[in-house]
């Protein structure tokens, strides 16, 4: 399908040709040709879905994304709708390609994924608040939107906080606009320097034991984040000899490392 957003014909033109041909395609015995009648009926009914799936941008999923969803939706309305049916296909099609788009979100759209009670509060409250905001003819405050969904007010609270799980602010991002500091910034620091230092002293003289070859895997492998690949190249060794030399290494530095446990202990 083209991606452009493609214009329709004039309504009751449209109407009348899709029904025509759902018409015809009902009464094929091909598959080949039914198939064939249904791809015209979704190109003739592209501007239907695209509409109906732009109303949700702006809410986390990008444009092309949602125009696909709701053109596959599309399809999905043209094989099940039946010709004995009362209503239009534009009727029966509009909630179908709707449902999809919805569905989507609730499975795909969230950056963070809420449980799933506080997803469907969420589109329960973006269909109802419309109307609450005629009826009281203000904007509603949180006692009027519990109210509407029968809902305490804890449970509205995360509704409301699962609307904006759909995107996430790097944490590069900063602050405010125009301003010098990140959002990681305010991270707490889980990083101990003094026991980064008493481990080094620690380890330096158990290290000292080692080989020059050993300390030298050593350090390519947990200061340099070398491969083991990497270092039996530069080694001239393979890499099964690498591994094998590593399990040795830290085997003997536990070794050394593990403090004798006392004689009377052992002895009880």
């Amino acid at each position: 399908m083209d991606d452009a957003l493609t214009l329709p014909p004039r309504p009751h033109l449209l109407q009348d040709r899709t029904a025509l041909l759902l018409g015809r395609a009902a009464g094929c015995r091909g598959a080949a040709e039914r198939r064939a009648i249904q791809q015209e009926v979704v190109v003739l009914n592209l501007a239907l879905a695209d509409g109906i799936a732009l109303t949700y941008r702006g809410r986390g999923i990008d444009r092309e994304d949602l125009v696909q969803v709701g053109r596959l939706a599309l399809v999905k309305a043209v094989q099940g709708y039946r010709t004995d049916l009362a209503t239009s296909f534009a009727a029966y099609a509009r909630p179908t390609i709707a449902g999809e788009i919805k569905r989507h979100f609730r499975d795909h759209a969230w950056a963070v994924r809420p449980p799933r009670h506080s997803q469907e509060l969420r589109l329960r409250l973006n269909a109802l608040e419309p109307d609450l905001w005629q009826r009281l003819r203000r904007v509603p405050d949180g006692d009027d939107l519990a109210g509407a969904l029968g809902v305490p007010r804890r449970e509205l609270t995360d509704a409301l906080l699962a609307g904006k799980s759909y995107t996430a602010r790097s944490l590069d991002a900063p602050e405010f606009y125009g301003g010098t500091t990140v959002l990681a910034d305010g991270l707490a620091d889980q990083r101990d320097d003094y026991a980064a230092v008493d481990l080094s002293e620690w380890l330096r003289p158990v290290v000292k034991l080692l080989t020059v070859r050993e300390r030298q895997i050593l350090r390519m492998r947990y200061a340099g984040s070398c491969t083991q690949d990497e270092i039996g190249l530069a080694l001239g060794i393979s890499q099964m000899q690498v591994s094998r030399l590593l399990v040795g290494i830290l085997a003997h530095l536990r070794e050394q490392l593990v403090e004798p446990e006392p004689e009377h202990r052992r002895a009880s």
